[in-house]
């Protein structure tokens, strides 16, 4: 009956909230409305000699996000701004400029910068290799910022001129990894933890039980830290003629240098003001000095313009990208959620869809239910059974990511994809002594002894725990067996390099987890010849859109975050920390309480 109330009082909420929105828009509302379609109809205008400018504080991500009606309100009243975009728009609309000769040149403008961007390095590795193809055609990319992270400089290296405000600084000062850890404040709130894992490396359960990192975690997280740090020395050092040694000697002297340390260092171009990166800008559109500015496209406009040599082709046979991104939790799943029965669902139709030729799974997970994991990669197997089912891993596909990704036709990774972490855990929580403390107590009455081996009133008995771990043990068997089989692997072997370990994607490459280098677009590729498609053949991608009425509510307050402060975003980035550890418990829904989850939730800094 609860549940029943709950449901029932969520949809009068959100018929009634889209009753207010509808007629607060008014007459007004639809004109403004009839606008949008209209220019939607005659679409963005391109002209020649135009630079196609790309934000850098956009946050790259592999879908939009889709919400509920709930959701979408708490999400458009709050200070959050919309500043996403998906990856294939990305490369799609840098590819597409390549080709438009009205586009002359790339500008990258790092001057609006997002701390708090989540963009990893295996997505932006994506976007640096469309950067280069771009580059190739004979146009230039110019870059401007006025302090250079290292995310930022990763993309804005192989940019031909950099510039750097003299006021500014950039970062080169390696990564690091701050786990946090809630030990204390649960002992102090009286919240009990009790915790069954198999692997060495299984770390994921570390906050709630240490103060500070396991040898086993310190371990395996100094190994990928080094390995995502040897790509940027590798990519940057390239780019900018530098030696990886070079560069690795400013990191451990110095980290921040100022604006002309950084050109003495030959790591930017000039130093320079905003108004003289104006002036080169016109230059290559052959402005002069007098014109106020120059032919310009954001990318995100530039996003929903047709290529002037583009035509509408059409194909019956249809490639599958369809996403797993975010948790993996039993169910329907929700925001950023990777539901078992949802995602399966879509499998299956995309089994029996006949137009279908080819399915490529993108997945970018740190894993979470392993019964959910299970449930999903069994319609995987089938679906592969039927047709070819190409694996395309983005910054994470951990533990119940690489459960749904195992049994892949071919699996792609990039060198900073996160994956492997093949291990499982139970985490129980019990709120005994805060209760006690407040003076609420219990009392039951059973039929058996293990009736009430469920609550969270107590801590679990031995015998309890007995009964968990033998479940534990017995899922991470099965995780074992599965990888074996489906990577022809020796049982011993995955068990060597399983154990919970998290590895990159140059070293899974290695180990025999992964089996190609590459992104998104080499999977789709392969995927095509693996159906024996040739050249006939069209993209067709599978991920939830926001409605008419959460882009309604988006577009009315995407003036919130200017008209409100900020915490500083030191303390903003601690706070989003801890709340990312605490979303990690709302995600644990698994009907047996068994996990094959991300060790942690990574960040690098």
């Amino acid at each position: 009956m609860r549940e029943f109330l709950k449901q029932t009082f969520a949809s009068l909420l959100g018929s009634l909230t889209s009753l207010i929105v509808f007629f607060s828009l008014g007459a007004g509302g639809l004109i403004f409305l009839l606008i949008a379609v209209a220019a939607r109809d005659t679409g963005p205008q391109v002209k020649d000699q135009s630079v196609l400018v790309f934000d850098l504080s956009l946050n790259i991500t592999d879908t939009e996000p889709t919400l509920g009606t709930n959701e979408a309100i708490s999400r458009a009243l709050s200070n959050e701004d919309d500043t996403s975009i998906t990856l294939r728009t990305v490369l799609d609309t840098l590819d597409k400029a390549t080709k438009d000769q009205r586009i002359v040149a790339l500008y990258l403008n790092g001057s609006q910068n997002n701390a708090a961007s989540t963009t990893g390095f295996a997505t932006l590795k994506e976007v640096r290799q469309a950067l280069a193809r771009f580059q190739a055609a004979g146009k230039q990319i110019i870059t401007y910022d006025v302090n250079l992270g290292e995310k930022e400089y990763y993309l804005s290296s192989i940019a031909d001129k950099i510039f750097l405000n003299p006021i500014g600084a950039m970062e080169i000062d390696g990564f690091s990894s701050e786990q946090q850890f809630l030990k204390g404040a649960l002992e102090k709130f009286g919240i009990g933890v009790q915790v069954l894992r198999v692997g060495k490396y299984k770390s994921a359960v570390e906050p709630f039980l240490l103060e500070k990192l396991s040898p086993e975690s310190e371990e395996q997280s100094r190994a990928l830290l080094w390995a995502l740090w040897g790509e940027f020395l590798s990519a940057v050092g390239k780019s900018r003629e530098i030696t990886p040694q070079q560069l690795q000697g400013i990191a451990d002297a110095q980290g921040i240098l100022l604006a002309e340390e950084a050109l003495q260092r030959g790591l930017v171009d000039q130093v320079a003001y905003f108004d003289e990166v104006l002036a080169e800008l016109k230059r290559l559109t052959g402005k002069s000095d007098q014109d106020t500015s120059f032919p310009q496209i954001n990318l995100t406009t530039y996003a929903e313009v047709d290529s002037p040599d583009s035509t509408i082709s059409y194909s019956e046979n249809k490639i599958a990208l369809v996403y797993a991104e975010g948790s993996i939790v039993s169910g329907q799943g929700g925001f950023q959620q990777v539901g078992s029965e949802s995602f399966s669902k879509r499998l299956r139709k995309l089994r029996q869809d006949q137009d279908v030729k080819a399915v490529v799974l993108r997945v970018n997970s740190p894993g979470g239910s392993a019964t959910a994991s299970e449930i999903i990669q069994r319609e995987v197997v089938l679906t592969r059974e039927q047709k070819p089912v190409i694996v395309s891993m983005g910054d994470v596909a951990a533990s119940g990511g690489y459960w749904i990704a195992t049994y892949g036709d071919r699996i792609f990774a990039e060198p900073t994809t996160i994956t492997g972490s093949i291990g499982v855990f139970g985490l129980l929580l019990n709120i005994q002594q805060i209760a006690n403390d407040n003076g609420i107590t219990w009392d039951v009455v059973k039929t058996s002894r293990f009736a009430d081996s469920q609550t969270i009133t107590r801590p679990k008995t031995e015998q309890e725990l007995a009964i968990y771990q033998k479940s534990v043990d017995q899922i991470y068997d099965q995780f074992l067996d599965k990888v074996a089989e489906s990577r022809k692997m020796p049982r011993q072997k995955v068990e060597e390099i399983a154990q919970g370990r998290v590895w990159s994607g140059v070293d899974a490459k290695k180990l025999g987890l992964v089996d190609e280098i590459g992104g998104i677009e080499q999977a789709i590729e392969y995927a095509a010849k693996e159906a024996n498609l040739g050249k006939n053949w069209q993209i067709q991608e599978y991920q939830n859109t926001p409605s008419l009425e959460e882009q309604i509510l988006k577009k009315l307050t995407s003036e919130a975050q200017a008209q409100n402060p900020q915490l500083p975003a030191s303390l903003t980035a601690e706070f989003l920390k801890l709340q990312k550890e605490l979303e990690m418990l709302t995600d644990l829904d698994d009907p047996r309480s068994v996990y094959a989850r991300l060790p942690f939730n990574w960040q690098i800094d």
